[in-house]
């Protein structure tokens, strides 16, 4: 092992090999132990210049290495720093120039083998988030101060972010998007989301040369595949470490109480939705909504649908369901009973209303009309999940207020 290089009397201790040294020059020393030579010993300039470059090499490596740092899951292969156990979308890898790298896989409905990459070189300070989602996770991270843009200011329910008040510019949504007010804030990147296709402003960024990359958690079934991104934005802001432990506390909650109420014997039926004209859409038994209800010791009363979309049913399929059913939850955006009789007339014999028990998960909503459990409620599944746990089983929970629901009856 090379230790040192000496241009001087060498002590007794040490010995020395006058062998040819691919870094150093044919006439420099190592140094190990035992005798010394007799004369000096010198570095030539090029033994200087190689011996230099060497350890510029290593700092360089050390620094790289760094930079992928550790893995952080047991799953995680030769290459992998982490890989999620519950969301499908992402993974993080070590690029084969030692930098970081997201993968994002089908960051869109309908989306067929497409697969991204954001090599995280250095972590973003200036973030511009065009979902509200993203910026509950940012604050999740204690990350607030890093968004200086987001979509529809109006519709997001974070104080901590509405308090920055003009530190934090609206750049529009959909396809009123203020592209000079993107150059203007110069963000290192930009989180997106893609619908049935890429997201409308995709190209102009790639035209303006602004960073970019797809956060897909909208997409994910599971629960905690949805709030497990948050690992994917701890990753691009520099903490990666803060982001998966705060992900394995919430997962740590969430399985708590599912273990628990999971396998409860008296399981409520449930309702989910409102009419939507003449129809009604009922999710699948693999969407995520439907997953809380089973961890909440609910029973899903629509089991027809096991496909991976929404499943249009007519007004009177709807109202024989919701007939049968213990609890109707979701109706739609009305938050009190008089709304939701004039939302569903014919709904109101049903068994859920007569007994009271119509709850919507809007009691969190923005003075613009966003719903917080779209936004901090996707980052907390495991208060969503109280939340309905105290709904289904109100002896249950002793205390406890519910964060997201509201029963709307008697609520005028």
């Amino acid at each position: 092992m090379v230790q040192r290089y000496i241009s001087h009397s060498i002590p007794n201790t040490l010995h020395y090999s006058s062998e040819i040294h691919p870094y150093v020059g044919e006439f420099s020393y190592l140094c190990t132990t035992g005798t010394k030579p007799s004369t000096e010993t010198i570095m030539t300039k090029t033994g200087m210049a190689r011996m230099s470059a060497m350890l510029i090499s290593i700092m360089l490596s050390a620094v790289a290495i760094s930079s992928c740092g550790r893995k952080e899951s047991q799953t995680a292969g030769a290459n992998e720093i982490y890989k999620p156990e519950y969301a499908g979308g992402f993974e993080i890898v070590c690029g084969d120039d030692s930098v970081a790298t997201l993968i994002i896989k089908n960051p869109w409905q309908g989306a067929d083998s497409v697969t991204m990459s954001y090599r995280v070189e250095k972590p973003a300070e200036r973030i511009v988030a065009m979902s509200s989602t993203f910026t509950a996770m940012l604050e999740g991270l204690g990350a607030t101060d890093r968004i200086v843009g987001v979509s529809g200011l109006g519709f997001i329910s974070s104080d901590a972010l509405r308090s920055r008040g003009d530190k934090v510019a609206d750049v529009g949504y959909d396809s009123n998007i203020d592209f000079e007010k993107i150059v203007m804030l110069n963000p290192d990147v930009v989180l997106l989301y893609g619908v049935n296709g890429p997201n409308v402003i995709e190209a102009k960024l790639k035209e303006l040369g602004i960073p970019y990359v797809y956060i897909g958690d909208y997409l994910e079934e599971s629960p905690l595949g949805k709030t497990e991104w948050v690992a994917a934005i701890g990753e691009i802001i520099g903490k990666r470490e803060e982001a998966i432990a705060l992900f394995d506390s919430i997962a740590g909650r969430y399985n708590a109480l599912k273990s628990h109420y999971s396998s409860i014997a008296d399981k409520p039926g449930v309702m989910v939705n409102a009419p939507y004209g003449d129809s009604w859409w009922m999710p699948s038994t693999s969407n995520y909504m439907s997953q809380l209800i089973a961890d909440a010791g609910g029973d899903y009363i629509y089991k027809e649908n096991t496909g991976n979309r929404s499943k249009n049913i007519d007004i009177e399929e709807a109202y024989m369901l919701a007939a049968e059913a213990d609890v109707w939850i979701n109706p739609g955006q009305v938050s009190s009973e008089t709304q939701l009789k004039a939302l569903a007339p014919r709904f109101t014999d049903t068994k859920p209303f007569v007994n009271g028990r119509v709850y919507n998960n809007n009691r969190r909503s923005s003075p613009g009309g966003g719903n917080d459990f779209y936004e901090s409620g996707v980052m907390h599944p495991d208060v969503v999940l109280q939340d309905l746990i105290k709904v289904f089983h109100p002896d249950s929970l002793d205390g406890y207020e519910t964060v997201y629901y509201q029963c709307l009856m008697h609520n005028s």
